[in-house]
């Protein structure tokens, strides 16, 4: 661990193949409310993740504006300004111009304007190509909780699949990875090799069961370390996750952090702060080599599919009756 720019750095290597996936995961706490800050911040990132070899850099939801919080007055404002098409051109001034073939994509997450003073919960890659927010290539947020609901509009079934020289990749956004539909989609139908899953995920909430003398004040925390190696094996693909981490500048949540990455197995290779600002880097990570290493041993989609059959024309699947 050493310090680089302000920021703790952890890096690791997974293979000796240099042709495999390094990825940077950015566990950082947004300035609310302060876009320049946020701004900069990604900035500066970006550049000690192209230093360090990364091919993508990966950012927490809302990395550029932070969390909405409950008074519309201020926060719808702060919100509509912070919209990705009012900052298109930074994108495209400061950010782009660090791209090349090495430092190939930068995953990030922002509101985007659904018209009628609405919002879509956005995640896209800025490689360079001038269409990076296009339907095509965004995933917008599907399940939405508590105040999102109240701003943003889900985006259904909006399942994005990146295809690229290291693995096919799908996205999630925060409460999405509660959805187990959803990720055996990605995994059984989809093909998916990994999940990039952006988070402002919080840590504070209390479940109490006295008579078993056991109660927790970090349930949602303990959601997130929970389902994301479950939900890696039960698929067998990476979880690749990005977490916010701090305090919310007004509301006060907490966010839990602990971005990492959970290879197809289940088993976490690496995880940041649950309370401090980290930049984890890991090199060289053989996707698919990986998940053929996990099947070798149990294929789950292949014995999934002999028990289950899927309906025409659709990806939802159902138990075969019969022999």
């Amino acid at each position: 661990m050493e310090t680089v720019d302000g920021f703790l750095v952890a890096e690791r290597t997974f293979s000796d193949d240099p042709a495999k996936l390094s990825v940077g995961l950015a566990n950082i706490e947004a300035v609310v409310p302060d876009i320049e800050a946020n701004k900069d911040k990604i900035l500066r990132v970006c550049k000690i993740f192209k230093e360090r070899g990364v091919n993508f850099a990966v950012f927490p939801e809302f990395a550029l504006s932070g969390y909405f919080w409950d008074e519309d007055d201020d926060c719808l404002p702060y919100m509509r300004e912070a919209s990705t098409e009012n900052h298109t051109d930074w994108i495209e001034r400061e950010l782009e111009p660090l791209l090349d073939d090495d430092f190939a994509g930068i995953l990030l997450n922002n509101l985007r304007d659904a018209g009628a003073g609405r919002f879509y919960n956005t995640t896209f890659m800025v490689t360079g190509e001038p269409d990076y927010l296009a339907d095509e290539n965004t995933y917008d947020k599907v399940f939405l909780p508590g105040v999102e609901k109240q701003h943003t509009e889900s985006g259904r079934d909006d399942r994005l699949l990146l295809e690229t020289r290291y693995g096919r990749f799908g996205f999630t956004t925060c409460y999405d990875y509660l959805f187990s539909e959803l990720l055996r989609e990605y995994s059984v139908a989809d093909h998916a090799d990994a999940i990039f899953q952006l988070a402002s995920w919080r840590a504070a909430a209390s479940r109490d069961y006295p008579a078993m003398n056991l109660r927790t004040d970090h349930y949602y925390g303990d959601l997130w370390d929970s389902v994301m190696p479950a939900s890696s094996a039960t698929n067998q693909l990476w979880t690749i996750a990005c977490n916010a981490v701090g305090h919310h500048g007004v509301s006060g949540a907490a966010f839990w952090g602990g971005s990492g990455i959970w290879a197809p197995s289940g088993l976490c290779l690496i995880q940041a702060s649950r309370y401090n600002e980290e930049l984890l880097i890991v090199h060289n990570l053989d996707i698919e080599g990986a998940i053929d290493d996990e099947q070798d041993d149990f294929h789950y989609a292949f014995d999934f599919k002999e028990i289950y059959r899927s309906f025409e024309g659709a990806k939802s699947f159902t138990r075969k009756l019969g022999g």
